[in-house]
Formats: structure tokens, C-alpha cells, sequence
């Protein structure tokens, strides 16, 4: 077994059986041996028919990166069985660890191939923008993570939540977009656009022109979450959480006890 495959089986048998397992770092070296283990575990969940729907940038923000100790943001797989509808139930029991952000998601209506993409053709690209919720969990006990960690765990991705009303970037100044989560109506978290690197649409052509770079372009129809607007929230109960995001309308994730059908 190569350290590739040794480092995915520990992070699937952890999704597998529930149980959070030790960190993949001592395991692997540089962060593009890290994407080759989020490729590899791309690979097998395709082959179990799993479809793509888009990408996650993770650790845009940098109150988040100061929460990991991680300065550099990262990219992952969304799959269709990820997504859930504004307010419906997902069982906190779906979930190793999780916690929740808040985060612009761009709808894109063409694909961007170019790996020196700039933030116009991102923009011209965008067919709308949509309020997002994501779900972020972690294979690794205690979310004692490094880059290579939360690289090789598919940018420790869980879910993610889309609001139901697109909105254009045409005049949308993504960087003022204000952002707060609510939890029983009591705010949880604040922040705004700039916190995502600038704006969210600089985040996403970092992506773009990260994904082009290794072969993998982001293509038409794809769902990008952009990045955290604020600190990273952990679900330990259930509840609902409401994110109000500017200009773009709420979005809800409601956590529950019961088993997801």
C-alpha cells in the first residue's frame, strides 16, 4: 500500500464507521501529495456513484485560518449528497464534528478553462449568486488539522445548505456583503464579503485559476462555495441556524436528532 492510499483508507474508514481518526500528516508530505489523497477519495466515491455538483474553497478567512493555525486557503469536491434545501432537517448524527459558516455561492453559467482567469471572467462567468450555508466537518480527532490534513480531507467538507433566491453580480458589491448566523435567533457569528480574501469573487478566481492549473477547470452548472464571511460556527445541538447574508436573502440549516431519510 503507497502512503497515498494509506492516508485515504485512514480518512474513509473514519467516514465509514463515525469514529474520528488520527491526523494523515505523518503520513503524507506536501500539500499536492495531499490533493492526490483528496483525488484518490474523490475517485472511489465517483466509482460508488456519487455525481459532482462544484467545489469548496476553505480557509479564506482570517479569523478562521487563526482558529487552525492554517494561512493559506485550500479547495474540495462538492457531491450531490452533500447538498441539502434551505431549512431541511439533516441529523446531527450524518456528521463527525461539525460547525457551520456562512458563505456567498456562485452559480457559474459557462466554464472558466484559463489558468491566469482574472476576477472579470469569474464574474462574467457567474450566472447568480446564492446564500450558502456549509456544513464543515473533519475525519480528524479533535480537528487537530494542518493543511495537509484538511487538504487530504476533501477540505474538510460535511454539507451545505443553498438559499432559493439567485441573485446577479451585476452590481453587487460582494466585499460589503454583511453577514450574521443566528441560532434560536441569538447571533452566533458575524462578518462581511471582505473577510473572504477581499470579496468572495477574488476567492473564487484563486480557485479558478487554482482547479485550471491542475486540470480540473471548473465548468458550467458548477456550485462554488466561495469561503467563510465570518468564524466558523460548531453544531452541538439541534437547532436552527439562520444565516442573513446582504443582498442576497437568508439561509437555514436545521439540525435534528433524527436519523436523515
Amino acid at each position: 500500500m503507497t502512503f497515498i492510499e494509506s492516508a485515504a483508507a485512514r480518512l474513509r474508514d473514519a467516514a465509514v464507521t463515525g469514529v474520528p481518526c488520527a491526523p494523515v500528516r505523518d503520513v503524507i508530505g506536501d500539500i499536492d501529495a495531499a490533493y492526490a489523497v483528496q483525488a484518490s477519495l474523490t475517485a472511489s466515491r465517483l466509482a460508488a456513484g456519487q455525481r459532482i455538483v462544484g467545489r469548496k474553497i476553505g480557509l479564506t478567512s482570517l479569523a478562521v485560518q487563526r482558529q487552525f493555525g492554517v494561512f493559506q486557503p485550500d479547495f474540495g469536491v462538492l457531491f450531490g449528497d452533500m447538498a441539502l434545501a434551505s431549512g431541511e432537517p439533516a441529523s446531527l448524527g450524518s456528521y463527525l464534528q461539525p460547525r457551520i459558516e456562512a458563505e456567498v455561492a456562485f452559480v457559474l453559467g459557462r466554464d472558466i478553462t484559463a489558468p491566469d482567469a482574472t476576477v472579470a471572467d469569474v464574474l462574467r462567468a457567474t450566472e447568480f449568486v446564492l446564500a450558502a450555508i456549509e456544513i464543515v466537518d473533519s475525519r480528524i480527532a479533535g480537528w487537530d488539522i494542518s493543511i495537509t490534513d484538511t487538504v487530504a480531507d476533501n477540505a474538510s467538507s460535511g454539507g451545505f445548505v443553498l438559499g432559493t433566491v439567485p441573485v446577479s453580480v451585476m452590481g453587487l458589491d460582494l466585499a460589503e456583503v454583511g453577514m450574521v448566523i443566528e441560532h434560536e435567533g441569538e447571533p452566533v457569528s458575524t462578518g462581511a464579503g471582505a473577510a473572504c480574501m477581499g470579496s468572495p469573487a477574488v476567492a473564487v478566481t484563486w480557485l479558478a485559476r487554482e482547479v485550471a492549473r491542475r486540470g480540473s477547470p471548473l465548468l458550467a452548472g458548477d456550485v462554488v462555495l466561495s469561503g467563510a464571511l465570518g468564524p466558523m460556527v460548531a453544531v452541538t445541538e439541534p437547532g436552527r441556524y439562520r444565516a442573513r447574508l446582504d443582498g442576497l436573502g437568508v439561509v437555514d440549516a436545521v439540525f435534528t436528532r433524527e436519523e436523515s431519510q
